[in-house]
Parts: C-alpha cells; structure tokens; sequence
C-alpha cells in the first residue's frame, strides 16, 4: 500500500532533481527496498511522507555528488593524458629534429663542422675556438656564417618543427 501510494510522486520528485527518469526511478526503488529492510529498526518520528520524501531528497543529492566527482575525475584523467601525450609528442618530434641536425652538419666542411661544433654544443667563444684550432676569430666567424647559413638552407623544411619544440625551452 505504501509503494503504491508513492512511488509515483517520489519518482516526480527523484526527478526534479536528477532529470533522468530511469535514474529517478532507481532511487526510489532502492530507498523502497532500504525502507523495507530496515522496518523493524526504523523508529519514524514524523510522518512517513515527509521521511520518504527526505530520503528521496538525501538519495538525489548523493547520486548529484557522486556525478560531480565522477566529472572531475573524467577531467583529471583527460588533462594527465593530453599532458603525458604531449611528452611523448615533444620526445619525438625532439628526436626527429636532432636527426635532421645531425644529418645537416654531416653536410659542412669538416673546418666549417668543427667550429660549429665548439661554438654550439660546446658553447666555446670564438676566441676559445680560435685559440684552440690555432686560427684567427675573422677565420671563426667566416666559418660560423657559412655553417649558419648552410644549416638553415638545410634546415628549411623544420624550422616550424624547430620553433614548435624551443617554445618549452624559452
């Protein structure tokens, strides 16, 4: 008698709350089946309406919560994702770039190669390349322009590529 008394205005009222009618009905059913398991420990102080529909109302608002929490998750999981697919991206492209340097300076005189080498990967001055090559800084950096310009020549088709990976650096 009781569930046929309320079932439908709980479900109305379920409703109002989740805007999913299956959802409304599921928690309705389940405080029905909650109400039946514990009718001998219950001790209704008020009326048995207002304590259903409190019920609903607490349900409706656990079922609010739970949805919340599941959509930060959701968000959580899709941010580290995009970060870590972001790693990977940068690790490869990254890797690709050097390749490309690499396979560039293979291209330069060997003079032109090792200055290059000493100004950019060792980070040397020109001074510190002259003095150790026993050239002239005017021979240095006739070396380091035409490298420069030789490695941009080859390196043309990557510069997009190139700026894309520096921009974590800058």
């Amino acid at each position: 008698m009781i569930f046929r008394t309320y079932y439908q205005p709980l479900c109305r009222y379920a409703y109002s709350f989740l805007q999913d009618k299956e959802e409304a009905e599921e928690v309705v059913q389940a405080a029905f089946i909650t109400l039946w398991e514990k009718k001998n420990a219950l001790a209704i102080e008020t009326s048995l309406k207002s304590y259903l529909y409190r019920m609903i109302r607490n349900s409706c608002l656990n079922v609010i919560k739970h949805a919340k929490v599941k959509q930060q998750h959701v968000a959580y999981e899709l941010a580290v994702a995009e970060v870590s697919h972001e790693s990977v991206s940068q690790k490869v492209h990254a890797a690709e770039l050097e390749e490309k340097i690499t396979e560039a300076m293979k291209t330069l005189p060997e003079q032109c190669r090792l200055v290059f080498q000493l100004s950019r990967f060792e980070e040397l001055k020109y001074q510190e390349i002259a003095d150790q090559l026993q050239i002239s800084i005017k021979t240095v950096e006739n070396h380091m322009g035409k490298a420069l310009k030789l490695m941009r020549l080859q390196l043309k088709d990557y510069l997009p590529l190139f700026l894309l990976f520096m921009k974590d650096w800058i």
